[in-house]
């Protein structure tokens, strides 16, 4: 049975709308303060990348307003970077900070930035490449259901091993730490002649305690905070190639916002980008020293050595095209940095 309001004197119906209105003004009030943003990480907790999420976080809250809640779980406690993209796409995460090696679960191509050895030269070189594909590839992210808040990096990637090594086959007798969800990086790596060992990131330390591996890929940051360099003295001082990462969160959770909460958190959120990429490219070498100082030893290779390290790289581009990196990504990399090169005179 329906019931107009026009059975109701005017003061009672003026009392109603009141009422209808109080009610609707709770409800999303009530949905506010409902929210909650967990973001998953594998940075270590009071870091360098800690501290500006909870920043961002802050932002957030501030934004949304009500009972909000932000949780930030850090040291890979959600899991590997795969597995955090996975709790991402059903709901268990909003979001999370991961490397391109989470970040290609969502979408394949962001792997150029990462993969392919020895191919930038400089931090120069990877924020150009960057800055030329970031708007469409925050649009690829876009239509898999993300959206891209901040873009980071972590240092280069050095070889840090038990053994001293300098030319690549040194390593042919080591064990490889790869990651486990990369089976096309491990299977390269098998057919050249090394030997990878897929593991999440939590098993590093240990594995490398008990012989399970012999070498790690890592940036310096990230061997002093795990204490890596301790049990592996030995790094090999070639920028093999850069870690690069995003703040990336459910269109769910960017819709749930609203658009002053939107706005407000992108800006924030793009500053946190640049803070991350100035201090910690300053926090490899500020690593590297505090490293050296309890006993790292730094081995650098001789040009010689060096032209070894970069023939293997020109092997791997054709394997990495088409396989880990798509063909036409791999292709608008090379051309960006073709361009960069000729506009500062530099050599290909």
């Amino acid at each position: 049975m329906t019931i107009s309001m026009r059975c109701f004197p005017a003061a009672q119906r003026a009392v109603l709308a009141w009422l209808v209105c109080a009610a609707l003004a709770f409800h999303g009030s009530a949905q506010a303060s409902d929210l909650r943003m967990r973001i998953g990480t594998l940075v270590p907790k009071n870091s360098l990348y800690h501290r500006e999420l909870m920043d961002i976080g802050e932002t957030w809250r501030t934004a949304v307003g009500g009972n909000a809640r932000y949780l930030v779980y850090t040291d890979g406690s959600q899991g590997g970077e795969a597995e955090m993209a996975r709790r991402m796409r059903i709901g268990q995460l909003q979001g999370a900070l991961m490397s391109v090696v989470g970040l290609r679960e969502i979408e394949p191509s962001i792997a150029a930035l990462q993969v392919m050895p020895l191919l930038f030269r400089s931090w120069e070189e990877v924020d150009y490449v960057r800055e030329n594909m970031r708007a469409g590839m925050e649009k690829k992210f876009l239509d898999k259901g993300f959206v891209v808040l901040a873009w980071g990096d972590a240092g280069w990637v050095r070889f840090f091993s038990k053994e001293a090594a300098v030319k690549p086959d040194d390593f042919k007798r080591m064990k490889f730490f790869a990651w486990g969800s990369e089976p096309e990086q491990q299977a390269i790596m098998k057919s050249l002649g090394y030997t990878p060992v897929p593991l999440e990131t939590s098993d590093v330390l240990p594995a490398i305690q008990t012989g399970m591996i012999n070498v790690v890929p890592s940036t310096p940051y990230f061997a002093l905070a795990t204490q890596i360099y301790s049990t592996a003295p030995n790094m090999l001082e070639i920028n093999w190639a850069p870690i690069v990462g995003a703040f990336v969160i459910t269109k769910k959770a960017w819709d749930e916002m609203g658009p002053e909460a939107q706005k407000a958190v992108m800006a924030k959120s793009d500053k946190a980008g640049a803070v991350i990429r100035a201090k910690a490219r300053q926090e490899v070498d500020d690593a590297v020293d505090a490293m050296k100082k309890r006993g790292l030893t730094v081995n650098r290779p001789n040009p010689e050595q060096m032209r070894e390290w970069n023939d293997l790289a020109e092997k791997l581009y054709p394997r990495i095209r088409g396989t880990m990196v798509p063909a036409e990504t791999f292709d608008e990399v090379f051309a960006h940095l073709k361009a960069f090169r000729a506009s500062k005179g530099k050599s290909q």
